[in-house]
């Protein structure tokens, strides 16, 4: 297949990338904005169809979640708009879409895992405008495919993994949110599900995909710490009152992972293993 990565330059685009050689079988054209403005319909459909694309996995989003407060206009081309282009744009070939999308679709006042019909109650414009793009996405691609997932994080761009590291090297002390619980993602296992998916096929839906178990951005980061050797650094916990965000978080956002389980045959490591791989490769660095 002919298959068309966007948003090559992030955290799951780049992961993506180094799984390209495990698949020679099939030709990817990576972009981000430079090599294709996917908010630009023309645009989509020319390369879309001069390439002969055949799948197009959709990486490419607006993610600044608070500043999405204030800059909704951008927000939804990029989350809603363009994903549908996108989807139209392959949908003409007769060929399928694999689009990332996020737990914020949902408002966190669960106490059990969220599955994927439940119904969605976005109380951010970050998670509205991704949930109006898995409709688009859906509505205009038959063989489509939502992935949602949460909490990410690799050894490339900028994330939360990184900013802990740092944090913790510079500071004596740091009051992390300990009333948020969710299950952090490590992008290269995301990643290596996706290609799983295209290569047994794509069963038009809603999935959800994160790493096993639950955590706190506080557990979260205890363990960020413990496993870079960081001594020195206090973290403390506090609440989401004591640290006010332009955009409201979901305090808990766990997706039930059976569905894609179940359909894929898939092993989903546990988050505090996947972050061991992430933090050894690093440190490495």
């Amino acid at each position: 297949m002919n298959i068309l990565i966007t948003g090559c330059n992030g955290q799951l685009g780049n992961e993506l990338q180094l799984l390209e050689a495990k698949y020679q079988q099939h030709t990817f054209f990576n972009t981000d904005v430079n090599e294709l403005d996917i908010t630009n319909q023309l645009a989509v459909d020319d390369y879309v169809f001069r390439n002969q694309i055949d799948c197009v996995i959709n990486c490419a989003a607006y993610t600044a979640v608070d500043k999405a407060e204030e800059q909704k206009e951008l927000c939804t081309t990029l989350n809603t708009v363009a994903p549908s282009y996108l989807a139209a744009a392959v949908e003409k070939r007769g060929g399928c879409m694999i689009q990332i999308s996020t737990d914020y679709v949902f408002d966190g006042t669960h106490s059990t895992p969220y599955v994927e019909t439940d119904t969605p109650a976005p109380n951010s414009v970050y998670g509205c405008t991704k949930l109006a793009g898995e409709l688009g996405v859906t509505k205009f691609c038959k063989k489509s495919i939502v992935i949602r997932t949460a909490w990410l994080y690799s050894t490339f761009g900028n994330n939360f993994v990184k900013t802990m590291l740092r944090l913790g090297r510079e500071r004596k002390e740091l009051g992390v949110v300990a009333d948020q619980i969710g299950s952090p993602t490590y992008a290269a296992d995301l990643a290596a599900a996706i290609m799983t998916i295209v290569e047994k096929g794509v069963k038009p839906g809603v999935y959800h995909y994160t790493n096993e178990g639950v955590a706190s951005w506080y557990d979260f980061t205890k363990a960020i710490h413990r496993m870079a050797g960081i001594k020195d650094c206090n973290v403390k916990p506090i609440h989401t009152s004591d640290y006010p965000t332009a955009a409201t978080r979901p305090a808990y956002s766990v997706l039930d992972k059976k569905k894609i389980t179940d359909d894929y045959q898939l092993t989903i490591p546990h988050w505090e293993e996947a972050l061991q791989r992430c933090m050894d490769s690093l440190l490495n660095q």
